[in-house]
């Protein structure tokens, strides 16, 4: 599979082929990049979420008024659902959403995901990324050469700390190892750029069978 690669300084291009890029036909892989994508979300919840029903809302052990001759509705304590300050009914407490996913289902999501991502070339591989004394205008510079709108993935391996301390402050500009590159990464982002280095640890990965 063919490829974009800039120079450092994004200025120059020129398409490489890529061997070891995985490749499919038909639907193959998509649902389980569905479920995979599904697993991370959930996974990303905290579950700790809670409200309280009216046994744990302090206060309204005593009945508001007599039950008969008051004209007014019979009621039993002031922290009922119906009152204002009252318990919460069926409210959500705290709860695990985790899911579990096979871990050929995760390498072969990650495949699909790569190629469908590489094949509409929507990944493009940079040399090196280079921020000459670490400035973000300088990596901005270079980043809208090959990406002049949308959010961007940039993905190393590993990031030099003048890359990241160039890029932190691009709002669009999101940073990811290779080694922690999953499904939903490759999902969300308008345009993936890959160093050199980082996409022959992406290949080998894919490659090597791991997710």
């Amino acid at each position: 599979m063919k490829l974009n690669v800039f120079s450092s300084d994004g200025k120059t291009s020129s398409e490489q082929d890529f061997a070891g890029l995985p490749t499919f036909e038909g639907d193959k892989g998509l649902q389980a990049v569905k479920e995979v994508i599904v697993a991370i979300n959930a996974n990303n919840r905290q579950g700790t979420h809670s409200t309280k029903t009216r046994g744990e809302v302090r206060g309204g052990g005593r009945k508001p008024w007599r039950q008969k001759g008051t004209g007014r509705a019979r009621a039993g304590s002031i922290r009922s659902p119906l009152w204002g300050g009252g318990g919460v009914v069926f409210g959500p407490k705290p709860r695990d959403y985790s899911k579990k996913i096979n871990g050929k289902v995760k390498a072969l999501a990650f495949s699909r995901a790569l190629f469908d991502r590489a094949s509409a070339g929507e990944i493009a591989v940079i040399e090196a990324f280079v921020a000459p004394a670490a400035k973000t205008k300088a990596m901005n510079a270079v980043l809208s050469l090959i990406a002049p709108k949308g959010k961007v993935l940039l993905v190393d391996a590993p990031f030099a700390a003048d890359t990241a301390r160039a890029s932190r402050n691009l709002e669009r500009v999101t940073l990811q190892e290779a080694a922690k590159l999953n499904t939903l990464d490759l999902a969300q982002y308008a345009k993936i750029i890959v160093s050199t280095k980082a996409l022959e640890a992406i290949i080998a990965r894919v490659n090597g069978g791991k997710n």
